[in-house]
């Protein structure tokens, strides 16, 4: 697989999955309308798609959740094992919080709607592209549901193993605000914000904006 040298400024080069060829082209009009994104390669199936990264360097790989042959899923698990692969998303016509939390299991960045690609795709891949997890409010529900499932189980909510500052910055994060939003906010500089979101990362074994939402909802940061 080749891996990834992308510089700033320059555009994400995308791979776009899907099994319905106009469904790709569709969505790589939306794509490709923005000046940052470039489609550089489609496949119809999963196992289509895993072979093209091989031969073909990209930064983000779009896979659409059902298709023949090799599931998205399936394909992103198989993506996601190799070192220095690309950031995955997932495109989906189910909003199903079962496929979500298998997306994020799978090594997603996030779920999209087909429903509403055109308006929630692009910030999606964005937002994988910051290492930040894309969670549409339908997936925010799920989320809740998940929790609730947990208390009945008997499961502990987690206590706080965070600094006052710390908190805020993890709320910030949870309720999507960007690294400068939070520095302005809480009047502190970029780097700082960055260095508080490792310490937060770092304690609660966490890699992503969602696992990060899950845990403020649980610890009474923001409101389900």
């Amino acid at each position: 697989m080749i891996t990834s040298h992308r510089t700033p400024g320059e555009s994400i080069r995308i791979i776009l999955a899907d099994d319905h060829q106009l469904v790709r082209r569709g969505i790589r009009l939306i794509l490709e309308s923005e000046p940052d994104l470039e489609v550089v390669g489609e496949a119809s199936d999963g196992a289509e798609a895993v072979e093209l990264i091989r031969t073909v360097e990209c930064d983000l790989v779009i896979l659409d959740v059902s298709m023949p042959r090799m599931t998205g899923l399936q394909a992103a698990r198989e993506i996601a094992r190799r070192t220095g692969g690309p950031r995955l998303l997932m495109l989906s016509m189910h909003d199903n919080e079962q496929y979500f939390f298998s997306a994020l299991q799978a090594g997603a960045s996030g779920y999209v709607l087909k429903s509403v690609a055109d308006e929630d795709l692009v910030r999606a891949c964005r937002a994988a592209m910051r290492g930040e997890a894309f969670v549409y409010p339908g997936a925010m529900r799920a989320l809740v549901r998940d929790y609730l499932a947990r208390l009945r189980r008997g499961e502990q909510v987690p206590t706080t193993l965070m600094t006052p500052r710390e908190d805020e910055v993890l709320k910030l994060i949870a309720e999507g605000y960007s690294s400068k939003e939070i520095a302005e906010t809480l009047v502190i500089s970029i780097k700082t914000v960055e260095r508080h979101r490792a310490n937060i990362m770092s304690k609660l074994g966490m890699r992503d904006r969602t696992q990060v939402t899950r845990y403020a909802i649980r610890a009474g940061l923001i409101e389900p």
